[in-house]
């Protein structure tokens, strides 16, 4: 028989791949940079419009503008991670640069005497999220990869996790994930890997222990993400009179998700068997989704603005596929036959990010500047995987519930005029999703820019930079190793309009 060195599984797996908490809040955060305006006041635009960014905020704001218009925006993105794990620090970076927004606003002014005055079509397309970063782990651990074999072990016949007479290692790796599920072929992986070994040798043994003797190991971890959320809206809104403007938009997401991860293990007891591991991991994600949004603006009189905008849950549609590599110096012999070219296919599933309600205040000095203020509630608890039949889905849709809380979230933003010249500021607060906050802490940020306009056209620059304190798990399941991330994403942003 012909061994196939590549192959990529047709049979979708019957058990979910594990999606977790960390799946549905990858999804369910927004971190909107918009144009390079937008950025640098914070993206408080809730009761101002007259930004095609400022579409994701309230949908109204179309109806502010005076002209149609286009404008497109291009960042650089400065990722900065310190990660503490035991008492190591280790710094990583990663820069990437991006178009993440382009988009138009067509108006029409009313000719007639009609109370409606104004009706604005607009496109737009912002990047919801930019998934490219790197995280280095380094450090000393008395938790070693072992215990990942063994928690899913625990409970796994012996017999599935051998190869049978005439099967490829690369065949039996993909079987045992597409019928009996993903714990029992992490179980077959670190068993053929020699990490594990069975109490009794029994094809009806379900208990296992460690081949890996140690007080500490040492791990040296990398990951490595890549990809996008992107926000295409389609929009519409008018003016009623003077002092109202009421808008819709129709939002279409797409999802593109790439994380590979590298774990190398060392430092066993001299007596131990196991004297090195090295255990690596590709996920690729992608998908779509689909939201809705309604929001009004209105002038109280000629200095003060009140906005109010609702954003529906964004409904996801996604696959996952994912392939594996481990070795170590007890490995069969063809253990590098299962490798990244090797893939499993999932099925289907979906997810449910909440709604998200917006209320906005602003105070425009006339043409000299303005300060604004958001102020948006989003219940996290409500996210859901679906389907919810699923009793993995259940189970996890109840730790999500119990786990994450609402979040409150605040934006300010000013913008002083001196002729053709403005200068912008801006502040971010967004509370933790967990009720917690210490396995994610508060984001804070703080924003400045400055545009000059030409007349016709206008250009902007802007400067933000967020910071938050996170716990990132190096595993999705099986043990809870956990690094404490300080992670620091600064944005500078240039910006073109152009008035038509």
């Amino acid at each position: 028989m012909k061994r196939i060195s590549t192959f990529i599984m047709v049979l979708a797996c019957t058990f979910a791949s594990a999606q977790t908490i960390d799946d549905v809040l990858r999804y369910s955060t927004e971190n909107l940079q918009g144009t390079a305006r937008f950025q640098a006041m914070g993206g408080a635009f809730g009761a101002l419009g007259g930004d095609l960014s400022a579409l994701n905020v309230n949908p109204a704001g179309s109806a502010v503008f005076n002209f149609s218009e286009v404008s497109i925006t291009g960042s650089n993105y400065h990722r900065n991670n310190d990660a503490l794990y035991g008492n190591t620090t280790r710094n990583s970076t990663d820069n990437s640069l991006d178009l993440n927004q382009i988009g138009g606003v067509f108006v029409w002014n009313s000719s007639t005497d009609s109370p409606w005055k104004k009706i604005a079509l607009a496109v737009n397309y912002d990047m919801v999220q930019n998934f490219d970063n790197q995280l280095v782990v380094t450090g000393s651990s008395a938790v070693g990869i072992d215990n990942y074999f063994l928690n899913f072990a625990d409970g796994e016949p012996l017999g599935p996790l051998r190869t049978q007479q005439g099967e490829f290692i690369e065949e039996a790796y993909l079987d045992i994930g597409a019928n009996l599920g993903y714990s029992a072929q992490q179980a077959f992986l670190g068993f053929q890997a020699g990490i594990i070994e069975p109490e009794e040798d029994d094809d009806q043994n379900t208990s296992y222990f460690s081949n890996a003797q140690y007080s500490n190991v040492n791990q040296r971890y990398i990951r490595n993400t890549s990809g996008y959320n992107s926000k295409f809206t389609l929009n519409f809104a008018t003016q009623y009179k003077e002092d109202l403007y009421l808008g819709a938009s129709l939002n279409f997401h797409n999802v593109l998700y790439d994380r590979v991860s590298y774990l190398d293990e060392e430092g066993y007891d001299a007596e131990s068997p196991v004297q090195s591991i090295s255990f690596d991991n590709l996920l690729h994600t992608e998908g779509y989704g689909f939201s809705f949004s309604l929001g009004a603006i209105a002038k109280v009189n000629q200095t003060v603005r009140v906005g109010a905008s609702y954003q529906s849950p964004t409904w996801y549609t996604l696959t996952d596929d994912t392939s594996q590599r481990i070795n170590s110096n007890l490995a069969v012999s063809d253990i590098d036959f299962i490798n990244f070219t090797i893939v499993n296919l999932y099925d289907e599933y979906r997810i449910k990010t909440p709604e998200k309600y917006t209320g906005s205040v602003a105070l425009v000095f006339g043409q000299d500047g303005l300060i604004s203020f958001d102020y948006s509630y989003q219940d996290m608890s409500k996210a859901e995987l679906r389907p919810t039949s699923d009793p993995s889905f259940a189970a996890e849709n109840d730790f999500i519930s119990n786990t994450l809380g609402a979040v409150n979230s605040f934006r300010v933003g000013g913008e002083y005029r001196i002729d053709q010249v403005s200068l912008r500021g801006g502040y971010r607060y967004d509370q933790s999703p967990y009720e917690d906050t210490d396995f994610v802490g508060d984001l804070n940020g703080f924003s400045a820019g400055i545009g000059y306009n030409f007349g016709a056209n206008r250009l902007d620059l802007a400067y933000s930079r967020t910071e938050q304190d996170v716990n990132s798990y190096l595993f999705d399941g099986g043990i809870d190793s956990a690094a404490l991330i300080n992670q620091v994403n600064t944005n500078i942003s240039l910006g073109y309009t152009l008035k038509f």
